[in-house]
């Protein structure tokens, strides 16, 4: 029997399979460089599959599913 050496995730709604040990950005960067590098400089976020906000550098674990989002300015002033 072997051991894995990778694991499959899913980013807006691709799958890709990064080593393992990987972090969250590593399998954005995988798949759109360009999103990884605006998380990068925070114009975009990362969101886990229920669109709650998650870390860039959480390793990753298999089946796991995110999406990458513009951050949106909040404002105190009701409109």
């Amino acid at each position: 029997m072997t051991t894995p050496t990778d694991v499959r995730v899913y980013v807006n709604e691709r799958g890709v399979s990064v080593a393992i040990g990987a972090v969250a950005l590593d399998a954005v960067r995988a798949l759109f460089p360009d999103q990884a590098d605006a998380i990068v400089s925070g114009s975009m976020r990362l969101t886990d599959s229920r669109g709650l906000p998650v870390a860039a550098d959480i390793v990753l674990t298999g089946g796991s599913i995110f999406r990458v989002v513009p951050v949106r300015e909040r404002t105190d002033d009701p409109a």
